[in-house]
């Protein structure tokens, strides 16, 4: 390796050495001091040539080497270069799950050009915006998208995977030269990705990463999940979101592990077990609703080798954690970060796990929770401290105007709330512009949902405040139903009934509504939306087509304990 390198290196094995340790990786763990550093070229190209290093498992399977990987990255860069791309160009990645998107990305590190990751699912108006905003000069996309670009304004260079008129093939790459020598150094603060958050209130942020917050920042992501060389790594999670990044790229590679990655254009829940077992997964991570899934399945019927079982996204149901230990004698692990950081809080291997908690704070962070008036608290906003600044978060947000608004003061506030116990486990609330006051109590939405969830027949809920003449507002459940439920009163019944048993007064849901929930270009829920919709109801004075209230139930009615 170069020289360049041996700071991340060192960083790097005491993780690895401290794998189950907890106390001594927070104690000597420090983030590498870099000055001039490109993970793809100073890294990843040295990594060992004939160990296998992608695993691409559905419709057209193959199998890389570092070393191949490196050699067809050389040529994508050479062609890439060949075509235009400089330092500091805006790059659109628009793919899925091919190895064309592995190939392009070590590519434009290589360059120093900047990755804009994006979703295949984005539609014209999506593009658009991303172009205009985020100052895009080059796409490269699937052959069968370029439609979408038909009436794109403005000149930018198009690549297209496959044969599309009008558009470069990116496979003329495959005739370039083998070697890439780059023109300059790269800093390692110099830019390298900008992520267009999925915004639920506006327009989504760009949020710029550097060459050392996002490939070495995610140390801390390989020390949450517990990868180590050899591993064979499975992450769910669809390209253009920051969590195929997280551990679809950097994570595992940076253990020197094998990234696994499914073709299929839909997911199978039973295909994926399938690969588990055939791939020989050591490590594997899935959102909530995949694990919520498989425990629908027969898991003792698939003997898999996972050591590491991970979720992340939201915290998951304590039945899901139980009954998973119970089948395969594997511990679920709920871990935490966000686009404009690397993995923030997780429980991490050999540590004893508390229900709900989603851990502590990884090694190179220091977490807090602040109060309304900014105060250290047990129950608040959830910070990151920025004394020391730790490597793993943003430059900062692009504004519009294509000039960066950095991250400054003392805390990097996650608009996410929760709470924090004595021993450092912090617990998830919520976005705090979720949460609401009911008769003076203040209310996760998150709290309730989870406990809908765990109904038969509820597929997804999503809680909102509703305006009350009594209470000011009261929950509302908007509700997605399980196959085979109906939405009429008798469901209505049996779910308030079951939320009755389980909730205290003040958080039981008053109103229930079936149907579909709006949801971003990701899909998260859009709860600004239903909060809009239950507002104008109310001032309509009507109801949902399939809406049903307590007041619609006499034995619902009796006065309760409050």
């Amino acid at each position: 390796m170069p020289d360049r390198a041996s700071a991340f290196l060192a960083a790097r094995d005491l993780l690895l050495r401290h794998r189950t340790d907890y106390e001594a990786a927070v104690r000597d763990f420090r983030w590498p001091a870099l000055d001039r550093f490109n993970w793809a070229l100073d890294y990843f190209d040295h990594l060992p040539a004939d160990a296998p290093a992608l695993w691409l498992v559905g419709e057209g399977e193959e199998k890389l080497t570092f070393g191949q990987l490196r050699t067809r990255s050389n040529q994508v860069a050479n062609h890439l270069r060949a075509l235009g791309v400089a330092r500091g160009d805006r790059v659109l990645l628009l793919l899925p799950n091919v190895r064309q998107l592995w190939e392009a990305m070590l590519a434009l590190m290589k360059l120093g050009a900047v990755l804009i990751p994006a979703t295949t699912l984005l539609a014209e108006a999506d593009l658009e915006d991303r172009f205009q905003r985020g100052r895009i000069r080059r796409a490269i996309v699937p052959a069968a998208l370029t439609p979408r670009f038909a009436t794109l304004k403005g000149s930018y260079t198009r690549i297209a995977v496959g044969d599309a008129a009008g558009w470069h093939r990116f496979e003329d790459a495959y005739d370039r030269p083998q070697d890439f020598a780059p023109e300059g150094e790269t800093k390692a603060d110099d830019p390298l990705l900008l992520y267009f958050t999925s915004g639920t209130t506006a327009k989504p942020k760009m949020v710029l990463h550097s060459h050392q917050s996002y490939p070495v920042g995610h140390l801390s992501t390989l020390y949450v999940v517990g990868l180590k060389p050899g591993d064979v790594h499975l992450n769910i999670s669809s390209p253009g979101w920051a969590k195929h990044a997280y551990s679809s790229v950097f994570a595992p590679w940076n253990a020197g592990a094998t990234v696994v990655a499914l073709t299929q254009p839909r997911f199978d829940v039973k295909e994926t077990l399938d690969v588990v077992v055939r791939c020989g997964v050591t490590t594997f991570c899935a959102p909530p609703t995949v694990w919520r899934m498989l425990v629908q399945q027969d898991l003792a019927s698939w003997p898999v080798r996972i050591r590491e079982a991970l979720s992340a996204g939201e915290p998951l149901n304590p039945e899901v954690i139980a009954h998973v230990e119970r089948v395969w004698r594997l511990t679920v692990r709920d871990f935490y970060g966000q686009t404009e950081t690397t993995s923030l809080v997780g429980n991490t291997p050999g540590q004893p796990i508390v229900p709900g908690s989603m851990g502590q704070a990884l090694p190179g962070y220091r977490m807090a929770i602040l109060d309304e008036h900014g105060d250290e608290s047990s129950d608040g906003e959830i910070v990151v401290a920025l004394v020391p600044r730790p490597l793993g978060l943003m430059q900062g947000y692009q504004r519009d105007d294509g000039t960066l608004q950095p991250v400054e003061g003392a805390h990097y506030r996650t608009g996410d709330t929760g709470t924090k116990a004595a021993d450092g486990r912090i617990t998830y609330v919520g976005r705090s512009d979720d949460v609401f006051k009911s008769s003076d109590y203040r209310i996760s939405p998150f709290e309730i949902e989870s406990v809908l969830i765990e109904h038969e027949a509820v597929a997804e809920a999503a809680v909102v405040p509703s305006p009350d003449p009594q209470r000011l507002v009261v929950p509302k459940a908007f509700v997605v139903l399980a196959a085979g439920h109906a939405p009429d009163r008798a469901t209505a019944h049996n779910i308030l009934a079951r939320l009755r048993a389980r909730l205290a007064p003040y958080q039981r849901v008053r109103r229930i509504e079936f149907g579909d929930l709006p949801k971003t270009i990701s899909g998260k829920i859009r709860r600004v939306e239903l909060r809009q919709r239950e507002v104008e109801q109310r001032k309509a004075g009507t109801r949902g087509a399939a809406e049903f209230w307590e007041e619609d139930f006499p034995e619902f009615i009796r006065p309760q304990p409050q």
